[in-house]
């Protein structure tokens, strides 16, 4: 199969989208398919083989965020002869409208993999509003009743996908998996050295992008009503974003900081050998339609305490493989912790047992062949593309997002051109042109 795969995020950016991304592709191309990524440019960025970056804005609104701009005339002298028979789309938005397009003119089948909610991330956009988070549900639902097929990485997102109005589209969960035996085995002891952790220590940990939509302020008032009734624990912190300053003044003003190792982000061994240096894995994110950090620390043996969530109640079982806390509450998630730490040696082996069974069933070869045998279903006959309705719900919503988003450009370009005094602001200021990659 030919797959051309289109993403708003891409590396050098880490995260659990950006990973996914990665390893379907990886996989794909394991059996044989030839996969074409379509992503955003960065600077001093090396060509790669099957990728191709398209003009982006870097940096968008202080995030680490690059947002692609849907920009069909350079995507195409990209391509060049590559004519995709499934083009997968892992964003509703900006490329999703590119995707779109690029299916339709190829009479191919639209993938869509709706991977967050997105409702969550507008406060990166500015102007950040309820009635925005209402714009954005709907252009993603509209979205997905336009795609042929829609991926759910839970079980929980599709029924939500469903009771928010996706009827018109198949929806099978397809979850991003893991290499388990990367995550059996690690070296706790020597990460702990390496970091001043001492071996005696009851390790809380977290590992993940530190951004509002994680919800880490709340994990850390959290840990540290923890930390101080009890002294032998230790917070372990795997991860950079911009909350990262606010949650050391956390720490700090509860006398704690200390007993807290911000040990920045980690890939390769690094980042299984964190995974083993920890007791329990803290996780209080609601915007997740999987957490992927979740199996990965369940494969490495790491019961999780978390509060319920969609994708989170998919992977945790209370009082089993962790505790899944009804709500957020900061005394809860810190009498779970404490409920945690007093576990004796048997019941910490059986967390971990059942940690590790949890995980087993998120296999990556196992979810690549689940991809590829609904993209054969698609295949399969004569595909017939869905006609793109003139007032579709997807439409519409685009149609408002767009001009939200154009009168903010304008009015913040014209601001800041006033400042620094300057008429005109050229189109080269916000976007940088990338070198053809194929």
């Amino acid at each position: 199969m030919k797959i051309l795969m289109m993403t708003n995020t891409y590396k050098p950016l880490v995260g659990g989208l950006e990973t996914s991304v990665q390893m379907f592709a990886d996989e794909y191309r394991r059996r044989g398919h030839r996969v074409v990524i379509v992503a955003p440019v960065f600077e001093d960025m090396r060509p790669e083989e099957d990728v191709v970056r398209i003009p982006a804005i870097q940096n968008f609104n202080g995030s680490d965020f690059s947002v692609q701009l849907p920009i069909p005339g350079v995507l195409n002298e990209a391509l060049g002869d590559f004519k995709p028979e499934i083009v997968h789309s892992h964003h509703p938005y900006l490329v999703g409208d590119t995707a779109l397009r690029v299916a339709h003119r190829h009479r191919a089948p639209l993938v869509f993999t709706h991977h967050t909610l997105y409702e969550q991330n507008t406060h990166y956009v500015p102007g950040d509003s309820e009635v925005l988070k209402r714009f954005v549900v709907q252009l993603a639902t509209g979205y997905a009743n336009l795609a042929d097929q829609v991926f759910a990485p839970s079980e929980s997102l599709k029924r939500l996908l469903i009771e928010r109005g996706v009827t018109g589209t198949p929806i099978d969960v397809v979850p991003t998996g893991l290499y388990l035996e990367r995550f059996a085995e690690g070296d706790k002891s020597g990460f702990r050295r390496r970091h001043g952790i001492p071996e005696e220590a009851f390790v809380v940990g977290h590992l993940g992008r530190l951004a509002p939509e994680k919800n880490p302020e709340f994990t850390a008032r959290a840990v540290a009503r923890f930390m101080k009734k009890e002294p032998l624990a230790r917070f372990l912190i795997v991860g950079k974003g911009p909350s990262a300053e606010a949650i050391g003044q956390i720490f700090a003003s509860e006398g704690l900081p200390q007993r807290v190792h911000a040990v920045g982000a980690a890939d390769g061994s690094e980042l299984v050998d964190a995974y083993h240096a920890m007791d329990v894995f803290a996780f209080a994110s609601q915007s997740e339609t999987q957490g992927l950090v979740l199996t990965e620390a369940m494969a490495a043996g790491v019961p999780v305490v978390a509060v319920d969530a969609c994708g989170v109640r998919d992977v945790v079982r209370d009082g089993t493989n962790g505790r899944l806390l009804p709500k957020e509450d900061i005394a809860l998630f810190a009498l779970a912790l404490a409920w945690m730490a007093r576990q004796d040696r048997p019941g910490r082996q059986e967390l971990r047992k059942a940690a590790r069974a949890a995980a087993a069933g998120f296999s990556m070869p196992l979810m690549a062949e689940r991809a590829l045998e609904i993209y054969g279903r698609l295949l399969a006959g004569d595909f017939i593309p869905k006609e793109e309705a003139e007032e579709n719900a997807w439409i519409q919503a685009a149609r408002l997002l767009k001009a939200q988003w154009g009168l903010t450009v304008n009015l913040t370009k014209a601001a800041s051109g006033a400042l620094r005094g300057k008429k005109n602001i050229k189109k080269t200021d916000s976007f940088i042109y990338p070198k053809r990659d194929l």
